[in-house]
């Protein structure tokens, strides 16, 4: 089969690859009929990630129909369409029956990895480095799914794969760091980066109740996204000497009730600082970007909330916690737990409340996969989220 293989910074090719196939009992094996390049992807893309190696199988973000599965599976069968998220979960474990699938205990085979970089583990995800399991991803025509008697879930008729096919990661990341601002109605709520989850975010904390929605980012077209689509006010950073400062304005002289890093460890911006953290990077005293959060928290108004969908990998540095401190801010952030955002959010899409396929701007084979990759990554022809066809 064919599939989407990394191999090095900056490096990736379609190759054939083996099948696709059963395992474990538990496992099912689908043939993909649609999946997507994640913000997240160009991380393992730009070399950020650890622990990637040649030839691994990228995508976290896909569905499709059921070829075969395992004897232990009895609620799926061949034929059945099903979404998959990019976490994956043994449904049994304490987090899991907390809800807490992201932190699944049972699912990472290469959990010493992350203990030793993290001192716990969380759970596996596909495509996305042996730190996270070094499970195959879902680039490509056929994936194989751990658990599927958890990990998979029906779609319904009528619905089509672009309708659905945020579910399995983006839609509820931006949900979920919606959730994580403690929304009662009529709060401002300020959005770093206006990319799909930020985007997600944004549409969210409408739903949620938020009153003010402020996008900022530096692309014209995500902007304008923003404000079409998830009635916001934008801000170009780059047009701003003091971005807390015009936050403040904005909000009449308080600041956003919550702030929203959906950036994360590739944050851009220019001055000193900027300029130390692209050193430090490079040189590997800073594995992130931090720039964003740092904004946050010297924007985000007093007893206020940072919520952080944006992935982070190791060591961030000059960040203000005496100011997060004396504001006495409220932090929430991690990995999505996809599984139980899944049904509540159909359910939304199936009344007609959500519409997810606003974020899609182009459509490709999978064969075109290398050239988007080094689009995304230079954000040309004004793209925003890429759907494969395999």
């Amino acid at each position: 089969m064919k599939a989407v293989c990394w191999c090095g910074k900056n490096s990736v090719r379609v190759e054939n690859v083996p099948d696709a196939k059963i395992i474990n009992p538990r496992d099912a094996v689908i043939r993909v009929t649609t999946t997507c390049l994640c913000g997240s992807d160009l991380h393992l893309y730009g070399g950020f990630v650890p622990t990637m190696q040649e030839g691994d199988i990228l995508g976290h973000e896909f569905m499709g129909v059921v070829e075969d599965v395992g004897r232990e599976v009895k609620n799926f069968k061949k034929g059945d369409r099903v979404l998959v998220p990019f976490t994956i979960a043994c449904g049994h474990c304490l987090f899991c029956k907390q809800g807490l699938t992201s932190a699944c205990d049972n699912t990472n085979p290469k959990a010493a990895i992350a203990r030793q970089m993290y001192k716990h583990e969380s759970s596996a995800m596909y495509g996305y480095s042996h730190m996270t399991g070094g499970y195959a991803g879902g680039q490509a025509e056929a994936a194989r799914v751990i658990h599927a008697d958890v990990n998979c879930f029906k779609v319904p008729d009528g619905l089509s794969d672009e309708q659905v096919i945020f579910l399995t990661d983006i839609l509820p990341t931006g949900y979920m760091a919606a959730e994580n601002c403690n929304l009662k109605g009529g709060e401002a709520v300020a959005v770093w980066g206006a990319g799909p989850v930020g985007l997600f975010a944004m549409k969210s904390a409408q739903l949620l109740g938020a009153e003010q929605i402020i996008a900022i980012d530096r692309f014209p077209e995500r902007l304008e996204r923003a404000r079409k689509f998830c009635g916001a006010e934008i801000v170009d950073y780059t047009k701003e000497s003091d971005l807390p400062e015009r936050l403040k304005v904005m909000t009449g002289g308080r600041g956003p009730d919550a702030c929203i890093d959906a950036v994360g460890m590739e944050a851009h911006t220019g001055g000193l600082l900027g300029g130390m953290d692209w050193v430090k990077q490079k040189v590997m005293l800073e594995s992130d970007r931090p720039h964003v959060l740092r904004q946050a928290m010297m924007a985000c108004r007093k007893g206020g909330t940072i919520s952080v969908p944006g992935v982070y990998t190791g060591i961030i540095d000059n960040i203000p916690f005496g100011a997060a401190f004396n504001k006495g801010l409220t932090f929430k952030m991690g990995q999505t737990h996809v599984h139980r955002y899944v049904k509540p959010l159909m359910e939304r899409i199936q009344k007609g409340e959500l519409d997810p396929t606003f974020v899609i701007s182009h459509r490709v084979r999978l064969d075109d996969a290398p050239a988007a990759y080094s689009m995304f990554q230079n954000k040309e022809d004004e793209c925003i989220k890429f759907v494969f066809k395999p």
